[in-house]
């Protein structure tokens, strides 16, 4: 009988797979963050346009680091990554009045929807403009207060004019 070969042959191929697994969930070659990207109508994706080549090099003092997949309607700055994505969908919470009062505020002449997520992280959604950008402030980053969106604020309002989209 030829079992024990049987065997050895097993093994090796279960220490070959393991070895593969192992190789292959260690050479991921994108470290960066991955985002959902936004698919606006042509006009605030044309205005999403005009705000990535506004947007700073740096936002709090931290690099840009785009997310995954590239896309000309996302941004990211260190790690972990505050991420803008323009052309959102309207938040639901907007068409609550009551809800984007108090939940709202203002930085540098731009309006913002405040969302705690679960997570401990926030989301800011402008408001009144003619394309949503939503600033995503991971829990780790949001100690620092309301900095990143006065980075924000000179380029979204030259990129993005006042608007109800």
């Amino acid at each position: 009988m030829n079992i024990p070969r049987l065997r050895r042959r097993c093994l090796i191929s279960a220490a070959a797979c393991a070895t593969l697994i192992a190789s292959t969930a260690c050479s991921s070659t994108d470290d960066t963050a991955s985002v959902v990207v936004p698919s606006p109508a042509a006009k605030a994706a044309g205005l999403c346009r005009d705000l990535r080549a506004q947007l700073p090099k740096k936002v709090d003092g931290l690099e840009r680091t785009d997310p995954g997949p590239k896309s000309e309607l996302t941004a990211g700055w260190g790690d972990p990554a505050i991420i803008l994505r323009c052309g959102v969908e309207r938040p639901p919470e907007m068409s609550d009045p009551e809800v984007a009062k108090s939940d709202g505020v203002k930085v540098n002449d731009v309006a913002w929807l405040l969302q705690k997520r679960d997570d401990g992280s926030y989301v800011f959604t402008t408001a009144l403009r003619l394309a949503y950008v939503e600033v995503t402030l991971p829990k780790e980053r949001t100690g620092g207060g309301l900095g990143p969106l006065t980075d924000f604020a000179a380029p979204i309002k030259k990129a993005v004019p006042k608007g109800v989209a």
